[in-house]
């Protein structure tokens, strides 16, 4: 009897043991569950450990990013910054851009810089806008400097809207960069439709921080709410 007891205890224990490493092997999932409770109407995008802080960087689909404790009780909404000798590092934004960086140019209109490239930029563009046309105009000047530049999508009245059936239209065309010109230039696109990265790049536009076009992210990390003319451009990113 004493044997049976002893026996069942200690499966009982095991069995706890077993319990807690499956529950704290991924305290992602206990993130992850805390915050659709507190927080339902946001959904996550993504939970990534913060190796700096311990901290898990939650970032929410048109809301806040979040850092996280590993118990899933307390939560910080806002950017870490790092401390570094010649002064801070916004990390929360910079892993924002990151996002931009990392898109497949594949997915993007891509106006290659004249021979050796130099320097790249990333713009958020919708074709009706002035400022947008006003861009698009100094697009050969600039990679004249070496400078390529990369569209992507940004319709400002949302996606389902003309403005975003135009850039799907652009996208879906069979030379993506004779349409995104001719659309600058107020002429007609022929309507078609295709699997694109459209509706995509809008809601990482809204994720980075854009509010309206054209928005432009350099290749070394700063973020620019508006239009700049070629030469500008090419001061900041130091040509």
């Amino acid at each position: 009897m004493k044997y049976l007891i002893s026996k069942a205890y200690s499966m009982l224990i095991l069995g706890a043991a077993v319990v807690s490493t499956s529950v704290f092997s991924a305290p992602e999932d206990l993130v992850r569950s805390s915050i659709q409770a507190a927080i339902p109407q946001y959904a996550i995008q993504s939970i990534e450990l913060h190796k700096g802080t311990g901290l898990y960087v939650v970032s929410l689909d048109g809301g806040p990013v979040l850092h996280v404790s590993a118990d899933g009780k307390s939560f910080i909404a806002g950017d870490v910054y790092r401390i570094e000798s010649d002064g801070i590092t916004n990390e929360t934004e910079l892993a924002k851009l990151q996002q931009v960086e990392s898109m497949p140019l594949d997915n993007m209109v891509v106006y290659a810089a004249k021979g050796e490239e130099k320097a790249h930029i990333s713009v958020f563009t919708d074709v009706d806008c002035g400022y947008c046309r006003m861009l698009h105009k100094e697009v050969p000047k600039l990679n004249e400097m070496g400078i390529t530049v990369r569209y992507l999508g940004f319709p400002r009245a949302g996606t389902g809207s003309e403005a975003h059936a135009k850039l799907v239209s652009i996208w879906c065309s069979d030379d993506p960069q004779k349409w995104m010109t001719e659309a600058k230039l107020g002429k007609v696109v022929p309507q078609s439709n295709c699997t694109n990265p459209v509706a995509q790049q809008y809601q990482l536009g809204k994720a980075v921080g854009v509010r309206g076009t054209p928005s432009i992210i350099l290749n070394n990390g700063k973020f620019i709410p508006g239009y700049l003319p070629a030469d500008e451009l090419a001061k900041e990113l130091g040509l």
